[in-house]
């Protein structure tokens, strides 16, 4: 009998599959099939600071909209505030409270103090962990990176002091050195690393001569990046490790494992192919460890390392130079007709 449970930033989890933030668990109902179908953890859908910033600038100019219309009424509504950030607490912690399995809040801000104030209402409603949305989308020809990433460093340390929760971080790969971005966020206080975050890239549509924003979800293959740093980060990190970003099979979740990854998370495949897509891939997952005789979890998870490979380099080159030996080989899978 095969055991799938795993340890994710200090949570017990039945297995390591958890599914990422997205509008998908805005559904009371989703959230019970999701959780029936296997899913070991949830992360809520994020709350956006810039959208409650939005709602709140909307909100106010409707309520102006017929200011000083009659000459004797200054204003046709009372004073009344948009209520921030209320509303997705309050559906935060009825989500905590419909399910068994642990539930993780998500967090996106713009300003420290923000990232801060929330991450302590978050925490408020019960949920078991926080995940920190990190994605800086470059603005300017000025700002440096060693400013952007003591910014959110910054941010990890005070939030970390201010929760007792564990908090997770979901980092872009788009650092200069994301393992060492990486090594000091885990000084500040974070217990777990998410690689990686999965952002909104713009399209232009030739049609209409217009941008176009398209779903961007992953496809399967996407994963590799993921996986190449799982193995470097096995051994070198006690924080928790979760691959993320083009995970379908059971295959994919076993070859994550196999690197060090300790977890998952998916979306896009549960987008594609609903949520008992969960069960299938937990099925392939106990038949790979019955295959090779592995009870456990453990007993595999960062077998294929760098730390444990024979061949460290196969995670540190780009493989540039065995492309051109071999690249021959490409013309026998695809011959040029």
């Amino acid at each position: 009998m095969t055991k799938l449970a795993v340890n994710y930033m200090g949570i017990s989890l039945k297995n390591p599959i958890i599914v990422g933030s997205s509008n998908m668990v805005n559904n009371p109902d989703m959230l019970i099939r999701l959780q029936n179908a296997g899913a070991a953890a949830i992360v809520y859908k994020s709350l956006f600071e810039e959208q409650v910033q939005l709602e709140s600038i909307q909100f106010q100019d409707e309520m102006e909209l017929y200011n000083e219309r009659n000459a004797e009424m200054i204003s046709l509504y009372p004073d009344m505030q948009h209520a921030g950030p209320e509303e997705h607490l309050m559906k935060l912690k009825e989500a905590k409270a419909l399910l068994d399995i642990p539930v993780i809040g998500s967090l996106n801000c713009v300003f420290t103090e923000t990232w801060v104030e929330y991450a302590g209402l978050i925490e408020k409603t019960g949920v078991d962990g926080i995940e920190l949305n990190f994605f800086s989308v470059p603005r300017d020809f000025v700002t440096n990176a060693k400013s952007i990433e003591d910014e959110q460093v910054s941010v990890v340390e005070q939030v970390c002091k201010k929760v007792k929760i564990p908090v997770s971080i979901k980092l872009s790969p788009f650092y200069t050195n994301t393992l060492e971005v990486i090594k000091r966020m885990e000084k500040a206080g974070a217990k777990a690393f998410v690689l990686f975050n999965r952002m909104f890239e713009p399209d232009i549509n030739l049609d209409s001569l217009q941008h176009s924003t398209p779903f961007n979800l992953s496809t399967e293959g996407d994963y590799r990046l993921a996986l190449r740093y799982a193995g470097v980060m096995y051994g070198n990190t006690a924080a928790s490790v979760c691959s993320a970003t083009g995970i379908y099979t059971g295959s994919d979740l076993a070859k994550m494992l196999l690197a060090g990854a300790d977890s998952i998370q998916i979306v896009s495949a549960l987008y594609k192919h609903k949520p008992e897509l969960i069960s299938t891939i937990l099925s392939d997952l106990e038949k790979f460890m019955e295959k090779y005789g592995f009870r456990e979890i453990s007993e595999f998870r960062g077998k294929l390392s760098k730390a444990n490979v024979k061949d460290p380099y196969i995670y540190k080159r780009a493989q540039y130079i065995d492309l051109l030996i071999h690249s021959d080989q490409i013309f026998n899978k695809y011959p040029v007709v």
